[in-house]
């Protein structure tokens, strides 16, 4: 597979969230093979060692904070101080997410909190983090990751599908807010992506019932996310903000 390089990201700084497995694990090593300079917070050091372990040979090295992003006073010091080892933040991708399943029944006000802070509110305070620094960059990008499911209104992930369709309306109001400060903010919406976690749910039927819904044949992989996350992140997209882009082979 042949994919797009990007001049105007190289040397870029780029925080990622989530960035040790999955999905997140595809952009981290995206950016990284554009000569960005990169930053992941995770909290699974087993698996983002192995990544950096990976990227080794890369120009600039990943750099791995072990961060748990719904304490977000802790998220926003350390992403001051990732900022301050960068020397600053141009792209910020919002991707750490946690899709368990759950009933009506099963919710609690525990869980209800405990489910908007991974799937939503880091979202918020981590923006609100790099801002100042995107500012005196002269401008940046910011990439929230959403979730197809709430648009398919997908069986026991009601409180997840709240927090994916609040995200959506959260990159128009920040969009809005942050433009004339030429910070764009754009949501990628994932189909189906096929990661060592979304096979634990799905059996091989399963999995043929997503490609038969899809409008094209295969099964959508991380890289194909990340290809997304470059081009709205690079100046090529410099007038694209404030809406949802689509990764999910037709599947709707």
């Amino acid at each position: 597979m042949h994919t797009a390089t990007y001049p105007s990201l190289k040397g870029r700084r780029v925080i990622v969230s989530g960035g040790g497995s999955g999905i997140g694990e595809g952009i981290v090593e995206a950016f990284v093979r554009q000569g960005a300079a990169v930053a992941f917070v995770d909290i699974d050091e087993d698996a983002s060692a192995d990544l950096q372990t990976r990227l080794s040979d890369a120009e600039i090295k990943p750099i791995f904070v072990h961060c748990d992003i719904t304490d977000c006073d802790d998220y926003g010091a350390k992403i001051g101080a990732i900022i301050e080892q960068l020397g600053g933040c141009d792209i910020l991708i919002n991707n750490a997410a946690n899709d368990d399943r759950h009933t009506i029944a099963e919710v609690t006000p525990e869980y209800w909190d405990r489910s908007m802070a991974v799937n939503l509110k880091h979202q918020f305070f981590a923006a609100k983090a790099v801002v100042p620094a995107m500012q005196a960059a002269g401008g940046g990008s910011i990439v929230n990751l959403g979730s197809i499911s709430w648009h398919l209104g997908l069986e026991d992930l009601a409180i997840y599908q709240t927090a994916k369709a609040a995200i959506e309306g959260l990159t128009r109001s920040l969009a809005r807010e942050l433009g004339r400060d030429n910070i764009r903010v754009n949501t990628i919406i994932p189909g189906n992506v096929q990661t060592p976690r979304q096979m634990k749910w799905y059996t091989p039927e399963g999995e043929a019932e997503i490609v038969a819904a899809q409008c094209l044949d295969g099964r959508i992989q991380p890289v194909d996310i990340a290809a997304m996350a470059l081009f709205l992140a690079s100046d090529d997209a410099r007038f694209c903000t404030a809406h949802n882009y689509w990764v999910d082979a037709g599947w709707r």
